[in-house]
């Protein structure tokens, strides 16, 4: 009896020594490994946050360049500007008699009649505001909305414009041709005294 009894203890011994699959290890143990070892991911959130505001940054930069050039090509140039809203059109000798030359920067083009004299014509037409190009081959000014027509003088050829191009004022100093475009002078048709001489 006293030899069963001990192999019954040596037994329960080893099922209490042994660490087998049946003894879990307590939870306890595995808690502090988890806390010790941070997750890679706890991270990541604050190096996102910065390159997007990295890339907000640099977009936000490139828009307002793009912006500044943009406004930069549409503002109204002049190449040499003598005042405020005056235009230095260039010497006397540069434009032709019967020609018309285009300054988009002064919205005017210059025209030099047949005797010499120039006339600065508004590139607005006098019906609805539309802007009227000059036609070489035509030898004339055509709105294209609704086909007003002007000479080189500005005068009407056909309507329904009701009166002459506006004009703006020009001088003639030391051989070169200027141009008030701070003003325009409304008319209801061509005169001989609204012309400058060289």
């Amino acid at each position: 009896m006293a030899r069963r009894r001990k192999s019954r203890g040596s037994s329960a011994g080893k099922k209490k020594k042994g660490a087998g699959p049946q003894d879990p290890r307590p939870p306890e143990a595995e808690a502090p490994r988890a806390e010790q070892a941070p997750h890679p991911t706890e991270e990541m959130p604050p190096r996102r946050a910065f390159l997007s505001r990295l890339w907000l940054g640099l977009g936000g930069l490139a828009v307002a360049q793009y912006v500044w050039l943009v406004v930069e090509f549409l503002r109204p140039r002049r190449s040499e500007v003598d005042g405020p809203g005056i235009v230095v059109a260039g010497p006397v000798d540069q434009f032709d008699p019967g020609s018309v030359t285009a300054f988009p920067s002064g919205r005017f083009y210059l025209a030099r009649l047949q005797d010499g004299s120039f006339l600065a014509l508004s590139r607005v037409c006098t019906h609805l505001g539309c802007t009227v190009p000059w036609i070489a081959e035509e030898d004339r000014f055509v709105c294209p909305c609704h086909a007003s027509a002007f000479d080189l003088r500005g005068d009407v050829l056909s309507p329904p414009a009701p009166r002459a191009l506006d004009i703006h004022p020009v001088r003639i100093e030391n051989g070169i041709v200027k141009v008030d475009t701070e003003s325009t002078v409304r008319r209801r048709s061509f005169d001989a005294s609204q012309v400058a001489r060289a």
